[in-house]
């Protein structure tokens, strides 16, 4: 076997230890050194998991540093061996590697940190260690030396079968959804509802071991009374070697009538063989804060005790095995033949505040209460003494309305289902919020309604999982170590002053705190993402397609966000605020930082994007409803926003969804122009804006680029770089920045000789973010003459344009949103009263994120906030503050009255 990254992704390696480990820990692990230096990995949030568990990650290297080839070994604080399987995630345009991906399998013990090494002389995996996936014609058969799994090649089974230790704990898994026939009427009777299941139309090995494999099932739901197909599905399925634990990334696109589909349920379904008795018979549903609710089938408990002299019941409480009736005496087995049995028990998480639990003895009977609590972990078992299978939904009571069931358990074979979507919650409304003849207008309430494009056709969402199969019924703790596992996936991670020493992710700045204006604006970043983190949870920013996101404008009047009022409800990316998360990530390493930013890149990744139909390749601006603006633009679906999760985590369904974008927007962008309703069609295919629009789709390419190493990338980007170069005004040609576009050449065109402008989101929208790292990768001398032309005039005095343009106007607003133009100027020129204009333009105004109670009867509980408080302010503002430190840090003035 060739173990070396020059292998194509889903190809896998394992190196083994490298001698002088001790030597190496007293290294500093910065990326500028030998080759042979060890980069050193801790936990995200320093904290082991607790339980054995594979993990994957990213690690990024210098230009010219790691070439295709390169082999690595990963080393445990003690020096032992770990086994690891490689492979390249990007290329530098030299064809050095960028990114790795690597994963590794850890036990409980290995608490870090952990050594990244070249390796000298890699050796096979040990057999009893190694994972292994033979084929067939009809499955994938993958084995990790802990669990067997079966994977159906067609037909409705999205695993066929589970075993551990050679006991079946699953005999099939399917997809499951109840399709509402139109909405809910408010009385009398209700609209049909249909079952539908997943059909599998492909099967996709994407890799093979031997330390982790990934099987990449696509499909559609099939009526399982009739011939429709619909809601097509992505789903994948992770193994790691020597664990009994899959992870499954699940992912729908809505692809039907938002007027007429309603789903009423949605959720994975699983079949549990039982051999053993009833009272043998365990189900287990997670609570809060690692709680348990934990019952037999048959509770050995009545009027009178089962045994006098042996504590069965205390045992069966246990798990233990309690033995077969025929040891029983008459009146005991009398007893057993009476005292209830439960067939069914659900667990409903209907809002982000609370969780009920039922029970019922058959379905001729009533459920009855049988617990409740507020915030369910989403872990559920069944099975018996002699084995079992847990499943544990990630996220999920903030991704409500959820619910986990158990059907049939007095029976041979249980049904276990997680429900995404729960049938005992009101069926899922697609719709527009307002369906007034006349819409919204940007005048009005800041929306942008056309008809015909409220539509949620195409959207997507994007849920986790992880199977544990047992051999017994698992203990309280091994269940609350794997729903702490399910919720908060392991992740490995290298330190914010490598990411920056390489340099990953384009300009940014670590803390500094060594002056008092430093100091103030460290400050206040730290208060801005508190306040953000507080308000998810003060305003309940959850549910199934909400979260993730954050709102876009406050309403001081009534201490609320403008949930309700057009384009100011959820942010949908509007300026930023993913990138703002990302870089607040990378110089801190924090992990609270690191989960808000990405079930933000899951969110807008999936919902505020369309993945299929008419629309596909753009994303939706803000809205009251993530897809009710008539505004499809590529900025919203830039990969620009996915590159980070991507790359630290390796996270495939996330490359997906970068590719799709360089793929389909450029497609999109000229089937539906961005500047339809301003400007004609004319002689043009189609209009584009330096920004956002074209920097977005060039952001596109860019990551296509580095992730292939194709030319064919970097061409598409150079065809707009030499338009834009043969213009008079460089990035500024063109009236409000517009201009034509052939997506078949990917040329642009000016639309008249004279027009000269801007548009203000070619820097709100993360132009300068991939303009940052687009400069460097081209080293096209004509690219870096016009973005330092753009840095240097963007917002400049008219008399500063006319001395170049011979053209007196003044492009763009100077103002703290843009202060990072001139400081990129002022860098890269050594031009210090650039430097300074731009910490006047950023200081001029008076942001602060101090918090206000409120504590009125105007609100229903009192809460924190902040006057005249906007998402818009707050990213770019981020932004702003987190560039400047790094490109004129040295430039900050000593005193100024914001640091009072």
């Amino acid at each position: 076997m060739n173990n070396s990254l020059s292998k194509q992704p889903g190809s896998g390696s394992y190196f083994l230890l490298v001698p002088l480990f001790l030597l190496a820990l007293c290294l500093t692990f910065l990326p500028g050194a030998s080759q042979s230096q060890p980069v050193r990995l801790n936990w995200l949030g320093d904290q082991a998991p607790g339980f054995s568990t594979g993990v994957s990650w990213g690690v990024p290297f210098r230009q010219g540093q790691v070439q295709p080839g390169r082999e690595y070994s990963l080393v445990t604080i003690t020096g032992s061996t770990l086994p690891l399987q490689s492979w390249p995630l990007a290329f530098w345009p030299d064809g050095s590697l960028k990114w790795i991906g690597l994963s590794t399998v850890l036990d409980a013990s290995a608490t870090g940190p952990f050594l990244l090494e070249a390796a000298k002389e890699p050796q096979p995996l040990e057999p009893a260690k190694s994972l292994c996936v033979d084929e067939t014609a009809t499955s994938f058969r993958v084995n990790t030396g802990a669990l067997i799994c079966e994977i159906p090649r067609s037909g409705n089974q999205l695993i066929g079968l589970l075993t551990v230790e050679g006991k079946t704990v699953s005999t099939g898994g399917e997809l499951v959804c109840l399709l509402q026939q139109g909405p809910t009427a408010d009385y009398g009777p209700q609209p049909s509802v249909e079952t539908f299941t997943g059909y599998i139309d492909r099967l996709t090995l994407e890799q093979a071991g031997p330390v982790r494999a990934v099987v990449k099932v696509e499909g559609y739901h099939q009526s399982v009374s009739g011939n429709r197909s619909w809601l097509p599905f992505v789903v994948r399925l992770y193994f790691y070697a020597g664990l009994p634990t899959v992870k499954m990334v699940h992912t729908i696109i809505y692809d039907g009538d938002q007027e007429q589909d309603f789903i009423r349920g949605l959720g994975v379904s699983f079949d549990v063989p039982l051999d053993e008795e009833l009272y043998n018979r365990h189900i287990r549903f997670s609570g809060q804060e690692g709680r348990l609710w934990d019952e037999p089938v048959q509770p050995l408990t009545g009027r009178v005790p089962l045994s006098r002299t042996d504590d069965l019941y205390k045992k069966q409480l246990c798990g233990e095995h309690i033995p077969g009736r025929e040891s029983f005496s008459e009146n005991q087995q009398f007893l057993l033949h009476h005292w209830a049995s439960w067939a069914d028990f659900k667990l409903n998480q209907l809002n982000s505040d609370g969780f009920t639990i039922q029970k019922r003895t058959n379905p001729a009977s009533a459920w009855i209460d049988a617990g409740a609590g507020t915030r369910s972990q989403g872990m559920v078992f069944a099975g018996d003494v002699s084995g079992g299978l847990a499943v544990c939904m990630r996220d999920f009571w903030q991704s409500y309305p959820s619910a986990l069931e158990i059907k049939n358990a007095r029976s041979d074979t249980a049904k276990l289902l997680a429900w995404m979507w729960s049938p005992d919650a009101p069926a899922m409304d697609m719709r527009h919020y307002d369906t007034i003849p006349w819409g919204h207008n940007l005048d009005a309430s800041y929306e942008d309604v056309q008809p015909g494009f409220s539509s949620a056709t195409g959207v997507g969402r994007t849920t986790e999982f992880v199977l544990f199969a047992s051999p017994a019924v698992p203990s309280s703790e091994t269940l609350t170590e794997i729903t702490r596992l399910a919720n908060h996936p392991p992740l490995l991670t290298v330190s914010p002053e490598y990411l920056h020493q390489v340099p990953a992710f384009g300009i940014w700045s670590l803390p500094d705190r060594s002056t008092p204006g430093k100091q103030w604006l460290e400050n206040q970043l730290d208060k801005a993402f508190s306040y953000y983190r507080l308000e998810v949870e003060q305003r309940r920013w959850y549910g199934f397609w909400d979260y993730g996101d954050v709102m876009h404008a406050y309403d001081p009047g009534r201490h609320v966000w403008r949930y309700d009022i057009g384009g100011y409800a959820w942010d949908n990316t509007e300026l930023m605020p993913n990138l703002w998360l990302w870089y607040s990530f990378l110089r801190s390493g924090r992990e609270d930082i690191f989960r808000m930013a990405e079930a933000m890149t899951r969110h807008t990744g999936e919902v505020d994007v369309y993945h299929l139909g008419r629309f596909e390749g753009l994303g939706s601006r803000h809205n009251v409803r993530h897809w009710g603006c008539g505004s499809k633009e590529v900025r919203i679906a830039q990969a620009a926003l996915s590159r980070f999760y991507y790359y630290l985590t390796t996270d495939e369904r996330t490359g997906d969804l970068m590719r799709a974008s360089a793929e389909a927007s450029n497609r999109a962008i000229g089937e539906l122009d961005p500047l339809r309703l301003i400007l004609e069609k004319g002689e043009h295919q189609t209009h584009a804006r330096m920004g956002p629009d074209w920097l977005a789709l060039a952001g596109n390419w860019m990551t296509e680029w580095e992730r292939t190493g194709d030319k064919k990338w970097r061409d598409k980007i150079m065809a707009g770089v030499k338009s834009l170069a043969e213009m008079p005004y460089g990035l500024f040609s063109g009236k409000g920045a517009a201009m034509g576009y052939d997506p078949e050449n990917h040329q642009l065109s000016q639309l008249h000789p004279e027009d000269i402008g801007f548009s203000h989101l070619s820097v709100l929208m993360g132009g300068p973010e991939v303009a940052y790292e687009l400069t460097e990768l081209l080293g096209e001398p004509e690219w870096t003459r016009m973005w330092e032309q753009f840095t240097r005039l963007y917002g400049a005095p008219a008399d500063s344009v006319h001395n170049e343009f011979g053209v007196s106007v003044q492009l763009g607003n100077p103002g703290h949103w843009y202060a990072r133009l001139p400081a990129y100027y002022s860098k890269m020129k050594n031009e210090p009263v650039w430097g300074r204009r731009a910490w006047d333009e950023f200081l001029q105004t008076d942001t602060s994120f101090e918090l206000n109670l409120f504590d009125g009867p105007q609100t229903l509980e009192p809460v924190y906030e902040v006057e005249n408080i906007s998402t818009n302010n707050t990213a770019q503002w981020g932004l702003n503050a987190i560039q400047l430190l790094e490109l004129i840090g040295n430039q900050l003035p000593d005193n100024h009255e914001r640091f009072k």
